[in-house]
C-alpha cells in the first residue's frame, strides 16, 4: 500500500493540475495500479488489498500454456482490468455533429454543440490512438455523432491506418454519403463499415429523420458490396415504431451479404426509462421463426456483441445485440474515446476521465498510460441490471410518512434470537466461518390452486405458452440459483443438488411443487428450497394466468431441514 502511494505521489507531482485531480481521485478510491514486474501484481481495488505473486512455472505447466507469456503481458497491461478482461477494441467519437435529426435522438433544431476548443484535434485523436494501440488496441472503430461530416475523415482513416500493430479500422455511419466518399476510404485503407438503418420505407425515414437520403443510404449499402466489403446494417428495434419491419430486415439478407444487427432499445430518456419500447431478443426470434422456422444460429466469435442467425440459403446473416436482456459484459473488450476526450469503459456508466486535459497538461506518454489504467481498472464487472435499470425507484429515498411509521421498527432494541439483526438494531448477515462443513438437506412445498379448466389444459399440454409443469421445474432450479440474488441476507451457497418436482393434481385441481436442496457448507438451504417452489409457483400463474386469474398460491412451507445445528422435520411438528 505504501509503494502504491508513494509512486502515485510521484506521478501527481508531475502532472498538471486538471491531471492530478483525476488521479487523486483515482487514488482516493484506489484504483491506481501499480504494474510489477512480471509474474507479480499489486494493486488496489476499491479498498480491499489483493497483492498476488505468481510462482515459477514446471515444464508441465510450460507444456501446457505454450501461450503463457502473452497471459503475463495482458495481466500486467494498463488495459486488462481487475476481472482479467484485456481491451483490444477501441471506438473513437470523432465529433458530435450529424447530418440527421432522429426524432428519437435529438429535436428538430439540434443540441446544443461544445466548443470547438473542447474536442479533440485531428493530432490529438492520432497520438491518443497510437498510444492505445501501443498497449494493446487492435481494432479501432471511428463514429460520432456522424464521422463522414468530417471534411479530414479519409486522411483520419489513412493516418490510423498506417500505426504499427493495428489490425482493422472501421466507421459507424448512417450511410448518407458512402456514394461519394466509399471509395476514398478503401482507398485509404478501411476495413470494414456499420450502417445505420432503423427502417426500409422510405417516407418512415424522412418523418424519423426529418430529412430525405433513404435512396442513398441502400445505394451505399450496394455499393459496399460492390466493393467487396459485407456491411453490417444496424437497426435499433422499437415497438410501435419498426417492428413491422422486422421480417422485411430478415428478408434483405436474402440476395445481398450483409450481416443486419437488430439491436435492443436502450431505454434510457434523461433520468426516466421507457421500457415499454423495447422489444427483446426472444421476442423478435419468434417473430422470426414464425416467417422461418429454419432459422438457425451461427457461431460466434469470444467477444462478440451479436448472436449470429441465418435463414439457410440466404446470402447474408442476421444477429441480435442484447444489451439490455442478455448482457455479454463478461466478454467485454471494448473501451470508449468520446469526442472530448474522454475514456469511457462501459456504455451504461457515467464515469469518466479526461485525456485531452492531461494531453494539453502537458504529461507524459507513461502518464497517460498510468491514467488509462486507472480508468479500465475502474470498470465494474458487469453494467446495472435491467430489472434495477427497469425500476428507478428504488433508488430514491424513503417518504417522509412511510419513514415515520417504520421509526419504532427501526429502533428495536437488539434481541438475542434475531441472528440477522445486530446491538443497533440494523440488518446484519450472519458470520457463519466458524461453523462446520456439513451436508445439508431441506425440503419444501408449494400448492397452487389452478380449477377445473385449466387442470383439463395442463393435462393436455394445451396451454398457448406450453409445456407448464416442465416450465414450472426449470423455474425452480433456477430460483434455488438465484436465491442469494433475491433474499438480501442470504448466502451465496455453491449448491450440490436441486431437485423440483411439479405434479398435477386432478382431483385437487391443483399442482403440487415439492424442492429438495443439498449442499455441503456451513449453511443451511431452507431459503433455497423455499425460493425454489416460489419461483416455480409463480411460473405456473404466469403460465396460465391467460386463461384464467382465478389461481391461488398457497402452503409455502419448510418441509424439513437437517445437516446444520438443529434438523427439523414437518411431521413430527404437526
Amino acid at each position: 500500500m505504501r509503494l502504491l502511494v508513494k509512486q502515485t505521489n510521484l506521478l501527481l507531482s508531475k502532472c498538471s493540475a486538471a491531471l492530478r485531480q483525476q488521479l487523486s481521485a483515482a487514488k482516493s478510491t484506489g484504483s491506481v495500479t501499480k504494474f510489477a514486474p512480471t509474474g507479480v501484481q499489486l494493486e488496489i481495488e476499491n479498498g480491499n488489498k489483493l497483492l498476488g505473486a505468481v510462482p515459477a512455472k514446471s515444464p508441465a505447466i510450460e507444456a501446457l500454456h505454450d501461450n503463457d507469456s502473452v497471459s503475463r503481458t495482458h495481466q500486467s497491461s494498463p488495459l486488462t482490468d481487475t476481472f482479467g478482461r484485456h481491451h483490444t477494441y477501441l471506438r473513437i467519437s470523432l465529433t458530435e455533429r450529424c447530418n440527421l435529426r432522429c426524432e428519437y435522438c435529438m429535436p428538430a433544431e439540434g443540441v446544443t454543440l461544445q466548443p470547438k476548443s473542447q474536442l479533440l484535434t485531428t493530432d490529438e485523436v492520432l497520438h491518443l490512438a497510437r498510444i492505445f494501440v501501443e498497449q494493446g488496441v487492435r481494432k479501432i472503430r471511428l463514429t460520432g455523432g456522424e464521422p463522414t461530416v468530417r471534411r479530414d475523415i479519409v486522411d483520419i482513416v489513412a493516418r490510423i491506418k498506417e500505426l504499427p500493430q493495428l489490425e482493422h479500422v472501421g466507421i459507424t455511419t448512417n450511410g448518407l454519403v458512402l456514394t461519394r466518399l466509399l471509395l476514398p476510404l478503401q482507398r485509404a485503407g478501411l476495413d470494414s463499415l456499420n450502417i445505420s438503418l432503423d427502417t426500409l420505407k422510405v417516407d418512415r425515414f424522412e418523418k424519423i429523420t426529418r430529412r430525405k437520403g433513404w435512396s442513398r443510404v441502400i445505394a451505399g449499402i450496394d455499393l459496399a458490396i460492390q466493393l467487396g466489403y459485407r456491411p453490417k446494417v444496424n437497426c435499433v428495434l422499437m415497438r410501435n415504431f419498426n417492428e413491422d419491419e422486422i421480417v422485411d430486415f430478415v428478408e434483405l439478407t436474402r440476395e445481398r451479404p450483409v450481416d443486419v444487427r437488430f439491436i435492443e432499445y436502450m431505454p434510457f430518456t434523461g433520468n426516466k426509462w421507457q421500457t415499454e419500447r423495447l422489444i427483446s431478443y426472444q421476442e423478435t426470434l419468434q417473430i422470426i421463426r414464425a416467417r422461418w422456422p429454419e432459422f438457425q444460429a451461427l457461431d460466434n466469435g469470444p467477444n462478440d456483441t451479436s448472436k449470429a442467425y441465418a435463414v439457410p440459403g440466404y446470402a447474408g446473416q442476421v444477429g441480435f445485440i442484447t444489451s439490455m436482456t442478455e448482457h455479454f459484459c463478461g466478454t467485454c473488450n471494448r473501451l470508449r474515446l468520446t469526442a472530448d476526450g474522454n475514456i469511457k469503459v462501459c456504455l451504461f456508466g457515467n464515469k469518466e476521465f479526461s485525456l485531452r486535459d492531461a494531453l494539453r497538461g502537458n504529461c507524459t506518454e507513461q502518464e497517460l498510460v498510468e491514467l488509462i489504467g486507472a480508468a479500465v481498472r475502474r470498470k465494474k464487472q458487469k453494467h446495472a441490471d435491467t430489472h434495477q435499470m427497469h425500476l428507478p425507484h428504488i433508488h430514491l429515498p424513503l417518504p417522509l410518512h412511510l419513514l415515520q411509521a417504520r421509526l419504532p421498527a427501526l429502533q428495536l432494541r437488539h434481541c438475542s434470537s434475531l441472528t440477522h439483526v445486530n446491538a443497533e438494531g440494523k440488518a446484519q448477515m450472519v458470520d457463519v466461518s466458524e461453523k462446520s462443513n456439513t451436508t445439508r438437506t431441506a425440503s419444501a412445498e408449494a400448492i397452487v390452486l389452478v380449477g377445473a379448466q385449466l387442470t383439463a389444459l395442463i393435462a393436455a399440454n394445451e396451454l398457448a405458452k406450453g409445456d407448464v409443469l416442465s416450465v414450472a421445474q426449470i423455474a425452480g432450479i433456477l430460483g434455488a440459483k438465484r436465491t442469494s440474488e433475491l433474499i438480501p441476507l442470504c448466502h451465496n451457497i455453491s449448491l450440490s443438488s436441486v431437485k423440483v418436482q411439479a405434479t398435477l393434481l386432478a382431483q385437487q385441481q391443483s399442482v403440487h411443487l415439492q424442492a429438495t436442496v443439498r449442499c455441503s457448507g456451513q449453511t443451511g438451504v431452507e431459503m433455497e428450497a423455499l425460493t425454489a417452489v416460489s419461483v416455480a409457483a409463480l411460473t405456473v400463474y404466469d403460465m396460465c394466468k391467460a386463461v384464467s386469474h382465478n389461481i391461488c398460491i398457497t402452503n409455502v412451507r419448510l418441509l424439513s431441514k437437517s445437516g446444520g445445528k438443529r434438523d427439523y422435520n414437518r411431521e413430527n411438528h404437526q
